[in-house]
Formats: C-alpha cells, sequence, structure tokens
C-alpha cells in the first residue's frame, strides 16, 4: 500500500490526491457535456462545487452520528475528560466519511442549488449523474492505496503492509476497492451511453441509484472491516441500499397508478 507520498518535503495522502483527480476529473466531464447540450458550464460548476461542500458534510456527519456513542461513553462517565481523551473521541466519531451520507448530502445541496439558478432539475441531474461513479472510481482507487475499506481475507489478492487500518496488515486480502472501483467505472460508462442516447431522460439518477445500490449490497458481503456496524444483520451500507431500492420501486409504482389514473380520467 501507499498511504502517503513525500513531494518536495512535504508528505501528501494517496486517499486526499485521488479524491481531488476524482473531482477534477468528473468535474470536466460534467462541464464539457453541459456545453455539449446546449447549457451553461458555469452554472454546472457552482451546482457542482456546492454538492461537494454537501457531501463533504453529508458524509463526515452520518459517519459521526452513527459513532456518537464516543462522545456519549465520554461525557457519560461521570468524570470530566481530558483533551487527550476529547481529542480520540472526536477521531473515532468524525474520522472518517460514509459514501451514502455524502451522496445524499452532495445531491440535497446540488438539487438546491439548481433551483436556485432556476435550472431544468431533470437535465441537469442527468447529466451530472454519470459524473458520480467517475468520481468514487478514484476515490476507491484512493482507499485502495491508504489500506482503508479493506476485503475479506482471500488467498487471492494482496497482503497489507503498510495500511492506516492497523488490522488489516499483514493479511491476503480481496480487493474489493479495487473491484467497486472497476465496477463504478463500468456504471460510468453505461450511464454516459444512456445519456448520450436520451434514454431514461430525467431518470438517469434513479438508475444509478438502483445500480449502485445493487452492487454496493452484493460488494458488501466481501468487506472484512466490520466495524462500521450492522442493522438488523445488515451492514450499515446493505441496510441503506435496501432502503433505496424499496423507495425506488415504492416511488415507480406511485408514478405509474398516477399516470394510469390520468389516462383513465381524461
Amino acid at each position: 500500500m501507499l498511504p502517503f507520498v513525500n513531494v518536495f518535503g512535504r508528505q501528501f495522502g494517496m486517499y486526499a490526491i485521488m479524491v481531488v483527480v476524482g473531482i477534477l476529473a468528473a468535474g470536466r466531464w460534467a462541464c464539457k457535456t453541459t456545453k455539449k447540450r446546449g447549457h451553461d458550464a458555469n452554472k454546472m460548476i457552482l451546482i457542482l462545487i456546492f454538492g461537494a461542500f454537501g457531501a463533504f458534510l453529508g458524509g463526515y456527519g452520518l459517519h459521526g452520528l452513527l459513532r456518537i456513542r464516543y462522545f456519549l461513553e465520554l461525557f457519560g462517565s461521570g468524570s470530566i475528560p481530558g483533551w487527550e481523551d476529547i481529542i480520540m473521541a472526536w477521531q473515532r466519531t468524525f474520522g472518517g466519511m460514509i459514501f451514502f451520507g455524502g451522496l445524499f448530502g452532495g445531491l440535497l445541496v446540488g438539487f438546491f442549488t439548481a433551483s436556485k439558478l432556476k435550472l431544468p432539475l431533470g437535465e441537469f441531474a442527468d447529466i451530472a449523474t454519470p459524473a458520480i461513479p467517475l468520481f468514487h472510481t478514484f476515490g476507491r482507487i484512493g482507499c485502495f492505496l491508504s489500506g482503508c475499506c479493506f476485503g475479506i481475507e482471500s488467498r487471492l489478492g494482496f497482503t497489507m503492509q503498510n495500511s492506516l487500518v492497523e488490522v488489516a496488515n499483514e493479511v491476503r486480502r480481496l480487493p474489493v476497492q479495487l473491484l467497486e472501483g472497476a465496477l463504478n467505472f463500468g456504471l460510468f460508462l453505461i450511464l454516459a451511453y444512456l445519456l448520450k442516447k436520451d434514454r431514461f431522460a430525467g431518470k438517469l439518477l434513479i438508475v444509478y441509484l438502483a445500480l449502485y445500490s445493487l452492487m454496493r449490497f452484493v460488494l458488501e458481503f466481501w468487506r472484512g472491516d466490520a466495524v462500521r456496524g450492522f442493522v438488523f444483520g445488515l451492514s450499515i451500507s446493505q441496510f441503506i441500499s435496501v432502503i433505496i431500492l424499496i423507495g425506488i420501486v415504492v416511488f415507480e409504482l406511485i408514478q405509474r397508478l398516477r399516470k394510469r389514473h390520468e389516462k383513465d380520467t381524461y
């Protein structure tokens, strides 16, 4: 693994570097596509900037919410905690991001920004949607280099040596990060093709959420970092994936029933 690199005497985290690369790649693709479809790329830049801010808050916020027990235990002990204990609890609580939190935080702020700019939400959502798995591709490569989000023990894989997560080291593990990265890139290609052919117009985001949720549900069985927690026997991400899939099915049923009712009324 390569969690850090030294550039001119300064140390940089590979995960952060890959995130920046992913932002630049996804942003360039989205802006270029926006121009091709006859829209103002500067407005897409604003959506992406504010959306990234929302993703940052959502990712860290959900991570902190699910691990708030560390602060509750610290201040519920009856004694006044020291600064070292507070810093440790803060790192455990907000020391990571959860993708689904970042995804919905970014979407919420992105849609709000687009509505304030009075843009066609469906069209801009379709353009921005393929950029999500493109960015995620680089993010997962960063996870692999940092040694986080590691996979289960496997004879086929890599033996981590310098992972930032100590329990992941010295064990041959399935590179589930690279697998998810490759699947995300494939998902990007599929969504970009659908956008180019104007398939599922106004619904590409729903297509992405359905496909990624299915993909993530399966991949979670090959993740070995059980510390993230479980709900009803499922990992947090699996539980969220199920909720998303159920929500999509209910939404589509309501839409079809509404269209049928309008047709019958007409």
